[in-house]
């Protein structure tokens, strides 16, 4: 606690508040300090602390002297903490409320909760050392004992720099957002790219994509992705990245669609295969040999087993075919009441 200085709670010139919290009580260390309970707030240079009802009652440390931090979880009874441990007292430290200490660390007791946010804001402040830009002829805080010679953002001219301050981050978030939006138009270049890549890979059969695989005119997903990444080599591409690009297929005008079946399963297949086409395939077979399984029906047209079993539910779907499902497994049969 004798790390802290009497102040004024007013913020310096480049010092800006990043988070305040109601119910904060200060430890000496394992001791309860002779103050009440507070608010605890952090700027980009100091920890600041202020009573509630006598706000003359203000107390800051600059960040400067935290050597490190750690979360207290709260117990039976006790408040969650956050532990600071300190440097050694500087020389030229300014009057506080204690003019010694047998501690090197404080406590901010957290009666309103809060402490997570606080513990965070704290952790990006002590990374970013913000205060390491105040110029010297600005200090947060001085030297001397001469209260004249601080400088303060007050007045007409605190205002004007503020402002001033204001639309100088105004301007940096603009900058920033016109960045963002240059590589989003990147990315979607890159999409754009990888989308015509991925219809001419299978199109060509490219990537030892074989002709079974090709076969029927669709592919699931998860063989496209296993088959492009094959033909990539060491530059892999994310589930996320395969699926965003096959929904560019229609806008692009290429070749390809990606289809969602009913129960979720994602396909990608050639715009010239309609559903028609599924359904007849599907009905014939199934008609020609009097009852279909998934895997015999797989291995009729040299498709997975998945893809099959879809293009079974699609004909049933619209009433073609019906099922019995028993223990041996689900089996499809002509619909004889939709044919008589």
């Amino acid at each position: 606690m004798d790390r802290f200085s009497w102040s004024n709670g007013l913020l310096e010139i480049n010092e800006t508040l990043v988070i305040q919290q109601r119910g904060v009580r200060l430890y000496d260390g394992d001791d309860k300090a002779k103050l009440d309970v507070g608010v605890a707030l952090l700027s980009t240079h100091r920890l600041i602390w202020r009573d509630v009802q006598n706000h003359e009652c203000c107390i800051a440390m600059p960040l400067s002297q935290i050597i490190l931090f750690e979360e207290q979880a709260a117990g039976i009874g006790k408040s969650a903490k956050i532990v600071i441990h300190l440097q050694e007292t500087p020389v030229n430290k300014e009057p506080g409320p204690y003019q010694n200490s047998k501690y090197s660390f404080i406590k901010l007791s957290f009666k309103e909760h809060g402490q997570i946010e606080f513990h965070r804001r704290l952790t990006e402040e002590m990374t970013r050392k913000r205060w390491e830009n105040t110029p010297v002829s600005q200090p947060i805080s001085a030297g001397t004992s001469s209260q004249a010679g601080r400088t303060r953002a007050v007045g007409i001219v605190g205002i004007e720099r503020k402002i001033e301050e204001k639309r100088k981050e105004t301007d940096k978030n603009i900058c920033e957002a016109f960045e963002d939006l240059s590589k989003l138009m990147v990315k979607a270049k890159e999409m754009v790219e990888l989308s015509r890549s991925i219809a001419n890979k299978i199109k060509d059969k490219q990537g030892d994509i074989s002709e079974d695989e090709e076969r029927g005119g669709m592919m699931a997903l998860t063989e496209v992705y296993c088959l492009v990444n094959r033909a990539r080599g060491m530059e892999l591409l994310s589930p996320e990245d395969l699926v965003n690009a096959c929904k560019m297929f229609e806008s692009l005008k290429l070749p390809l669609r990606l289809r969602v079946f009913d129960s979720g399963v994602m396909v990608v297949q050639l715009q010239s295969h309609s559903e028609e086409e599924m359904i007849a395939s599907a009905l014939d077979n199934v008609t020609d040999k009097g009852s279909l399984t998934a895997e015999e029906f797989a291995k009729l047209l040299g498709l997975s087993v998945l893809l099959s079993k879809e293009r079974l539910l699609l004909a049933e779907k619209v009433g073609h075919l019906c099922r019995d499902d028993s223990v041996e497994g689900l089996r499809f049969y002509p619909n004889l009441f939709s044919t008589a």
